[in-house]
């Protein structure tokens, strides 16, 4: 794997993290609906997960976005401006869903076809 790819998902991580837990009298990055927001975030998360670790098997890869989502809903809950949302949750698993059916259509064949990763 390397570095560039590896830091870009770091990056993504911190990024969705420090979103996750803004005020709302804070920048609102919005698609227009929340749970979209959710699904694109974790398929993004997905796929450069993917790009950057070839040793972790789809279970793998699923179930650390899995806890990584559901440790965002147990932060949120314990926040006065946010909520614990098992909805947001199961939007950011069909995220993940979407971002694994993209890997193995278009992004295996990308990294086959070029020096990405």
């Amino acid at each position: 794997m390397k570095k560039p790819i590896k830091a870009i998902f770091f990056i993504v991580l911190i990024i969705i993290e420090l979103l996750a837990f803004k005020g709302n009298d804070t920048l609102n990055i919005t698609l227009g609906w929340d749970k979209l927001n959710h699904g694109v975030a974790f398929m993004v998360l997905y796929i450069l997960l993917s790009f950057a670790s070839k040793r972790l098997n789809t279970t793998a890869k699923v179930l650390l976005l899995l806890v990584f989502a559901f440790q965002i809903e147990i932060v949120q809950y314990f926040l006065p401006y946010r909520e614990f949302s098992l909805l947001d949750v199961v939007a950011d698993m069909i995220g993940v869903g979407l971002g694994y059916l993209f890997w193995h259509t278009a992004g295996v064949k990308l990294v086959k076809q070029s020096d990405i990763v």
